[in-house]
């Protein structure tokens, strides 16, 4: 009798046992797979990309017509652990080649606005930097959340999802000073950045984002850590 209640004891735990195993692999490759389609649709956008930064250089009217779009972030507007909230403070999307507002002259992904594109070969990142600053957004690519624009005077910063699994700024933390960052923007200007600081701040400091530059072109990269109870900050200038 006893040996019986023993062996379905066993088998109980072996069923679950199984079935947690069954749920991991599960979890597990649903996040690869949305990790290689990730990468996959960047890369097939890149002839998009470059096909239109291509038509931007070869019209020269349409380079010098960026606008700036200001808005304000509220608390009830956007809950996210990789972005700070601060309602005193505006966030800034350059918008090149016509604004948001100028359908003929935009470059969309997802249907959201492209800013230009950013790639990191340390951690083999490469995404495109949108101008939208919203949850879905943040769940497409990286943006834009401050500052000048892509490539302009002043600090420029870019928000990602540390998603744990290489997508993104999953893998900033491993990145030094010295590792270069290198940002496209929709006039072809291609500019190299290179890391001066990373250091751990908490979720409420924005002081990063408002940091002078000095005349130069600078960015900030921000997104949490891995226990998301704070935030990674990066900072790099133009070499």
């Amino acid at each position: 009798m006893l040996n019986s209640k023993y062996s379905k004891v066993l088998t109980v735990i072996l069923i679950i046992a199984i079935i947690v195993i069954i749920g991991l692999l599960i979890f597990v490759g649903l996040d690869l797979y949305k990790a290689y389609t990730t990468d996959a649709e960047v890369d097939d956008f890149d002839k998009q990309f470059n096909s239109f930064v291509e038509g931007s250089t070869n019209n020269p009217t349409t380079n010098d017509n960026v606008q700036i779009q200001n808005t304000t972030m509220q608390n009830d507007e956007v809950e996210d652990p990789d972005i700070p909230l601060d309602t005193n403070t505006s966030t800034s999307g350059g918008s090149q080649s016509g604004g948001s507002g100028s359908s003929s002259n935009t470059l969309k992904y997802k249907g959201f606005n492209v800013l230009g594109r950013i790639e990191i070969p340390k951690t083999n990142v490469k995404y495109y930097l949108l101008e939208e600053y919203s949850p879905k957004a943040l769940e497409t690519s990286v943006v834009v959340i401050y500052g000048p624009g892509p490539n302009q005077v002043g600090n420029t910063v870019i928000a990602g999802h540390n998603f744990r699994n290489g997508t993104f700024f999953s893998n900033n933390k491993k990145l030094e000073n010295g590792d270069k960052i290198y940002i496209t923007d929709l006039t072809g200007k291609k500019v190299t950045y290179e890391i001066t600081r990373h250091y751990i701040a908490d979720e409420n400091d924005f002081s990063y984002a408002v940091r002078d530059t000095g005349g130069k072109r600078g960015i900030s990269l921000t997104t949490c850590t891995d226990d998301s109870k704070n935030r990674l900050i990066i900072w790099a200038e133009e070499v």
